[in-house]
């Protein structure tokens, strides 16, 4: 492993007992590595979250670009409606 900067941190006791039930069991090691994979996953969750921040941009400049017609919001609403509408019927005729 790289070299190790040590930081203290404060949790709330649910946490710490969350930490420490971790490391009783077996499933981690140590409180540390409890927290090194948690902060792994949340640097995931992160990438994630921005890369999809930087593909909604896209779409959103592709689509301020496309000078297509579109359809009309009221068409939409109605389909959808049509649409919500036949799935309560179904719901309420299967009970």
């Amino acid at each position: 492993m790289p070299s190790v900067e040590k930081i203290s941190i404060a949790l709330p006791p649910e946490m710490v007992a969350q930490v420490r039930q971790a490391v009783a069991t077996g499933e981690y090691a140590s409180s540390s590595e409890v927290v090194r994979d948690a902060l792994r996953d949340w640097t995931r969750k992160r990438q994630l979250q921005q890369n999809g921040l930087a593909e909604l941009r896209q779409l959103w400049q592709q689509a301020r670009a496309d000078k297509t017609p579109g359809v009309p919001a009221n068409e939409v609403l109605d389909r959808l409606e049509r649409k919500y509408q036949t799935l309560a019927d179904a719901r309420g005729a299967a009970e």
